[in-house]
């Protein structure tokens, strides 16, 4: 009853779209930050190092290297002060948390890229000619099928 009343609660602050992004993603994250009575947006592009939590407390880590030196941020999926998050390119990865990228140094710190592989279009079905000739007939005979 109580995680029904705090969803209920939560619904109204959730985003109609969340940000779709995966682990190892190169990603662009555009943050709202106000200064004063200034507001501008700042753009935080890193690698997706983990995800966690459900609902309005669902948030993902980006890490980045400014000055040789690693910068983590955690934001959330649904907060008003993410205004966007561009996907740059996809990593392949086989963890849910890439930690381990925080001990690599140099060309041993990139990821390589997952590969999409589209999917052909299903040939369209062809319908049976409206009269069919005796040819037709006979194949259909020899095939073993009444005509």
């Amino acid at each position: 009853m109580s995680q029904q009343l705090l969803d209920s609660v939560e619904k109204q602050y959730l985003k109609a779209q969340p940000p779709e992004l995966r682990i190892g993603d190169t990603v662009d994250v555009h943050t709202r930050i106000i200064e004063g009575e200034k507001e501008r947006t700042q753009i935080f592009n890193g690698v997706v190092i983990a995800r966690r939590g459900y609902g309005i407390n669902a948030s993902f880590k980006v890490r980045r290297i400014v000055a040789n030196e690693g910068v983590e941020r955690t934001f959330l999926f649904h907060s008003p002060r993410v205004l966007k998050v561009e996907v740059k390119r996809h990593g392949k990865v086989r963890r849910a948390k890439l930690y381990y990228l925080r001990d690599r140094v140099g060309k041993a710190r990139k990821l390589k890229e997952r590969r999409r592989v589209k999917v052909a279009a299903a040939p369209a079905a062809v319908a049976p000619p409206a009269n069919p000739s005796e040819h037709d007939l006979a194949a259909v005979a020899v095939a073993g099928e009444p005509a």
